[in-house]
């Protein structure tokens, strides 16, 4: 099944961002079995607003979006599908 980087902007603070993680869980888990939520990098810029970049399996690109319209309170910048993973143990010295 394909993976997907889903690249967000939040419109709420860092402070609220763990009610919004276990809420985007539950849909995943209650409405959209069909995904996977891998993990998440979570970031704040100067200006105080959270940015996530979410890894996700997911049947199709029309998933992930009907997710993130699901837990609202942000926008979605892109979805890319992943085409694969490095560390730096692919490339020894």
């Amino acid at each position: 099944m394909p993976r997907y980087m889903v690249v967000r902007s939040f419109e709420v603070g860092q402070d609220q961002m763990a009610a919004v993680g276990q809420r985007s869980r539950e849909l995943a888990e209650e409405q959209f079995p069909e995904i996977e939520w891998e993990h998440s990098h979570v970031v704040v810029d100067d200006e105080g607003l959270v940015h996530t970049f979410c890894a996700y399996v997911a049947p199709d690109e029309e998933t992930v979006y009907a997710h993130a319209r699901a837990l609202g309170l942000h926008k979605v910048d892109a979805v890319y599908e992943i085409a694969g993973d490095v560390t730096p143990a692919d490339f020894p010295s």
